[in-house]
């Protein structure tokens, strides 16, 4: 666990926009210094000088694909070259995909479940041994409040977040005793690019949303508190007891009214 903030190193992956970026703000304004991986350099880039200008934040900026089979590997042996040792490590690059079967092609689901899935679980259990050799260090994985339901026209990417959700509090059952924590972030509808690359264009305007500093803000507090998981917003939270307290069918029949495509979104489903 994080007993203070002030120059230790974070990796942040998926740190070019939304979530992912605001960690680096709030982390920045803690004292911590960042590695940033994403595929956008030049957002990391322009965000690296900001935070170095605004708090002496030291940034090094890893542009690569974290989709790609060998992207843990690769950026955890950068790290090790640069003689970094990260002591908090926020799993929060991630894609999502909207639409029905027939219009979504399995390249796209498969390249998702990569970087959701396999990127994650793999930085995990590269760094967490570390972590846990120096008695203390945090991981912070990025999951939704789409983990607690299936939810149809989105099953790959709901039941990816459902991975993560497990996984995370599995880990933690498992290391809590050993200084280190691991905490699974489930926010709700939150003001960033997702539905826009989802396939859901225009969603957010139409849907009640929190910002990601509240996000950040709730999950940092978490951790600290050495929690397994948190859903950032009560409401957010009361509709994960509710799905627990209705029978599955109803559920995910719900599920459908929300992210049913329209007959011009045919092609919705597919990333970009």
């Amino acid at each position: 666990m994080l007993d203070h903030y002030n120059d230790r190193w974070a990796l942040i992956t998926g740190a070019s926009s939304g979530i992912g970026a605001e960690f680096a703000v709030q982390l920045a304004g803690r004292g911590m210094h960042l590695v940033m991986a994403a595929r956008r350099g030049d957002r990391m880039a322009e965000l690296a000088r900001e935070l170095n200008t605004r708090h002496g934040t030291r940034c090094h900026i890893a542009e690569i694909d974290l989709a790609e089979p060998d992207s843990g590997a690769l950026l955890f042996d950068e790290l090790r070259r640069m003689g970094v040792e990260v002591e908090l490590v926020v799993n929060n690059a991630g894609i999502g995909m909207i639409g029905q079967v027939e219009s979504t092609d399995p390249d796209d689901v498969r390249h998702m479940l990569n970087l959701n899935l396999l990127t994650l679980t793999d930085l995990t259990y590269r760094f967490l041994p570390g972590m846990l050799e120096r008695n203390h260090g945090a991981i912070v994985n990025v999951s939704s409040q789409a983990a607690f339901q299936p939810v149809a026209f989105m099953g790959a990417y709901a039941a990816s977040k459902s991975y993560i959700l497990h996984f995370s509090e599995a880990l933690w059952a498992e290391v809590r005793s050993r200084g280190v924590t691991v905490t699974a972030l489930c926010p709700g509808v939150t003001r960033t690019e997702f539905f826009e690359h989802a396939g859901a264009p225009g969603w957010l305007e139409k849907h009640i949303s929190q910002t990601p500093a509240k996000v950040v803000k709730q999950a940092l507090r978490a951790m600290e508190k050495r929690r397994q998981y948190v859903v950032p917003s009560w409401k957010d939270y009361l509709v994960t007891l509710l799905v627990r307290l209705t029978s599955r069918r109803t559920a995910v029949n719900e599920s459908k009214r929300y992210f049913r495509p329209g007959r011009s979104d045919r092609d919705a489903g597919k990333s970009d």
